[in-house]
């Protein structure tokens, strides 16, 4: 078979001869020797059975093991050889621990290949303690710990099996076939083989040359015979062939199967006339013996050199690269040369490919490496054969791995043969390539505080080659930089900006990536801490409703939060002492009120934002803490009622009391008013009366049928609408209504029970994730410190049971008159 080099024996044996035991051993060995294995293995398996004498039937079982081996069915001889370690043969037999040991390495293309590798290690340190001098066992230790490191960091190559073109036979040892590299010619064994015997060595069909071409879509098609009439295949194993660089003639390698004769391999040169015409294939005279193994070959660029394997004397000791020269390619080649130690081992070196003239790839199960053959690439410099270097996983297997070729016009791009796991037949062709580096760079912006993306952040990407390129974040909080823009061995700093927010920056590189990556940079922003809303208060004199000028510096405070802060929603009231009738005191309020309005809006407050109410003398004011006016101080909690002002001892003490409840005063209703691009700026606004202070105790609502009412309240701010049912209990909440309250930073991911980061994955909520509210107002009542669950299944955005209605006070529900009223 020309992937072995393995010379051909055709014998006629005569069926008598296996009737008895001693023959048939006989006969075993003799296919054995003849490098028959196959047949060997026949013969031994039938004279096992036979064998009484303890001895002869470990030696019967060794050479089964060897068969398996040296036919490369690595998984049977494991369990040869495993049976001959249970024996305790290795005793005996010291190399049985060692091809044990070779055959776990490779059957390494199992779903655990650390098993294999492990359990071959301990089987190599066997064979050393019994074979201190082999170099094979640290070579073989060496080997599988090389292998557990490949496996974790493999080469950038990609491979694929040419599934069009494997059967479930041998194909190996292509070769491109055309200038424009589309067509490939390889050996083959498959049943269209025009060798009709089989091969004793494998028991396949001998093997013959293909010729596959791809179509104008890329794809392979069914390849057919090199030849049609049988010049270049013929009976015997053809294979390994190699074109030269004008792609007009062939080198190739064959091995007769000459009845009765034992011949070796050879390698053969025939120029091509058409596409499946050639001329008469000639013998390369390379060696006196015309029984020793030849074959694979490989030309330079000008054909003055060819590389081939062979057996020879003057080797290393298995089959060795060897290269013969030539002054011209109308010369015959000079005697052989090994091309020495650095590359050949004591195992086999096999399947040259001469690249550029100055490296050299071949396969080697000498080296350490995977499996069992795997391929080498050494460099020539200065005349010499640099240390060869392994090319790895996934070119690299557990497998055999043998007869690289490479595109001249692509940078990494080629064809290979191996036997790993996965393939179609026995040796497949696969494909190779190192695909383009790309890179891209591409992340999130989240508010760090409620984990919700943010829109239009934008993300500015500077690059240690001076390059700046900016983008801005979609409505998923979403940025990317393209391969165009991402480039090699390159630094960047990413610096995201947003309204409201602290600047970030983060750094990545691709310098050292050695394969396309993906970045990804996400950001996280803190949003700036808004500063406490100081509502001012505005005083006024006895009977008077014109601001003092120091109010009106209040005031323009107040217009300054108000327009850093868009979506507040304020209430303006105003008050008066109670030292006038009612009538005239409800104008004062008014006029009060009204005053502060129109300064508002004529320096641009939209009324919109302004809820303003004259109260009278109706709301005395409940002091919040100490005040000292005049020199007259009044503690917190007091109550500035007409009884209470009636009480104090002096003029002085009562005229500020009476100042302190001449007021206008400013509070927050609600966080989530919308700013019009146009704000309308009327000259007057109106100003609602309070006759009755208590009615303002009510909130407007509505019945559903089911008996629940609906109205609004004011969750931290934000406005929402609430449905009441009274056998319900707690609050429950859609995800849409909790995604908003997020979204309106009314509530944070600190809020949230439990693990936040988990909860407001992929800027959505849990179901049955609970948080809790600071604040729920409705009307004028607020509770405080509410767990809020989010429930998917709820058809109610916003849920209170009873028991929350409960906390805000006593009330009734006027049906009726639409009102719930807070006593």
């Amino acid at each position: 078979m020309t992937r072995y080099l393995i010379p051909v024996l055709c014998l006629v044996f005569s069926s008598f001869l296996t009737l008895a035991q001693n023959k048939t051993t006989r006969l075993a060995d003799q296919a054995y020797e003849d490098q028959q294995y196959l047949l060997a293995i026949q013969k031994y398996e039938k004279a096992f059975s036979k064998v009484k004498v303890k001895s002869e039937k470990e030696r019967i079982a060794l050479r089964i093991a060897d068969c398996y081996r040296l036919t490369n069915n690595t998984k049977k001889a494991e369990m040869a050889y495993k049976r001959l370690i249970t024996s305790k043969a290795f005793n005996q037999h010291p190399k049985v621990l060692l091809y044990y040991a070779d055959a776990l390495r490779a059957n390494a293309d199992t779903a655990r290949p650390e098993e294999k590798y492990k359990e071959a290690i301990k089987q190599y340190q066997a064979y050393a303690e019994k074979v201190p001098n082999d170099p094979r066992a640290l070579d073989g230790i060496r080997s599988c710990e090389l292998a557990l490191e490949w496996l974790k960091s493999p080469s950038k190559h990609k491979i694929s099996n040419l599934k069009k073109i494997n059967t479930r036979e041998s194909e190996f040892a292509p070769s491109y076939a055309d200038k424009n590299y589309n067509s490939i010619i390889f050996t083959s064994s498959r049943e269209s083989a025009s060798g009709k015997e089989k091969d004793n060595w494998t028991g396949e069909d001998f093997s013959d040359l293909f010729l596959a071409k791809k179509d104008r879509k890329g794809d392979w098609a069914t390849p057919a015979p090199a030849d049609e009439e049988e010049i270049l295949n013929t009976g015997a194993n053809e294979g390994s062939p190699m074109f030269n660089s004008r792609f007009n003639i062939l080198y190739f390698t064959r091995c007769p199967n000459e009845s009765k004769t034992k011949s070796g391999c050879q390698i053969y040169k025939t120029t091509r006339a058409g596409t499946y015409t050639w001329s008469e294939a000639e013998m390369i005279p390379l060696s006196l013996d015309s029984t020793a193994p030849i074959g694979h070959p490989s030309v330079n660029a000008d054909e003055t050199i060819l590389f081939f394997s062979a057996d020879l004397p003057g080797g290393q000791g298995g089959k060795d690269i060897w290269m013969a020269k030539r002054k011209s390619k109308n010369e015959e080649f000079s005697h052989p040369v090994n091309v020495g130690e650095e590359i050949n081992t004591t195992g086999d070196e096999l399947f040259p490919f001469i690249r550029n003239d100055s490296m050299l790839y071949f396969a080697s199960n000498g080296h350490p490496g995977v499996g069992g053959l795997d391929i080498f690439v050494s460099i020539k410099r200065d005349n010499k054969w640099g240390k060869p270097e392994n090319l790895k996983w996934p070119i690299s297997s557990p497998g055999d791995d043998f007869g690289i070729i490479f595109n001249p016009e692509a940078k990494e791009e080629g064809y290979f043969s191996s036997n790993r796991k996965g393939g179609r037949g026995k040796d497949d062709i696969y494909s190779f390539v190192v695909p383009p580096v790309f890179y891209s760079l591409a992340g999130t912006v989240k508010d760090d505080n409620t984990l919700q993306f943010i829109q239009g952040a934008k993300v500015q990407m500077v690059g240690s080659n001076g390059r700046t390129i900016d983008d801005l974040t979609d409505a998923n909080g979403y940025y990317s930089y393209n391969k165009n823009q991402v480039l090699p061995n390159t630094t960047y700093e990413l610096l995201v900006t947003a309204k409201d927010y602290f600047n970030e920056k983060k750094k990545t590189t691709t310098v050292g990536l050695e394969r396309s990556t993906d970045l990804v940079l996400d950001f996280r922003l803190k949003p700036i801490p808004k500063k406490p809303v100081v509502l001012p208060e505005i005083r006024y004199d006895l009977a008077k409703w014109d601001l003092k000028p120091q109010y009106q510096d209040s005031l323009q405070g107040l217009i300054g939060i108000l327009d850093a802060n868009e979506n507040l929603v304020i209430e303006l009231a105003s008050h008066t002492d109670a030292r006038d009738s009612d009538e005239r005191n409800d104008i004062l309020s008014q006029k009060r009120a009204q005053s502060v309005v129109d300064y508002l809006i004529l320096r641009g407050i939209d009324p919109d934002r302004l809820v303003a109410k004259g109260y009278g003398e109706r709301v005395p004011r409940t002091l919040l803490k100490d005040i000292t006016i005049d020199g007259i101080r009044f503690k917190a909690g007091t109550r500035l009622t007409e009884s209470f002002i009636d009480s104090l001892k002096d003029v002085r003490s009562k005229e500020a009391a009476h100042q302190l409840n001449r007021r206008s005063e400013f509070s927050i209703l609600r966080n989530d008013f919308i700013p019009k691009n146009k704000p309308v700026k009327p000259e007057t606004a109106k100003i609602d009366i309070v006759t009755n202070p208590d009615e303002e105790a009510f909130v407007r609502i509505s019945t559903n049928k089911d008996g629940s009412i609906e109205g609004e309240c004011f969750v931290n701010g934000i406005a929402m609408g609430f449905t009441y049912n009274a056998a319900d209990k707690g609050v429950t909440i859609a995800p849409a209504e909790a995604l908003k309250l997020l979204k309106n930073g009314a509530i944070t991911k600190e809020d949230f029970k439990g693990d936040a980061e988990k909860i407001l994955a992929n800027a959505t909520i849990t179901d049955r994730a609970v948080f809790t509210v600071k604040a729920i107002r409705i009307g004028k009542e607020i509770i405080e410190d509410i767990e809020f669950v989010v429930n998917y299944k709820s058809k109610y955005p916003l849920l209170f049971g009873g028991d929350i209605l409960k906390q805000f006070g006593s009330f009734t529900i006027d049906k009726d008159n639409n009102r719930l009223i807070f006593k």
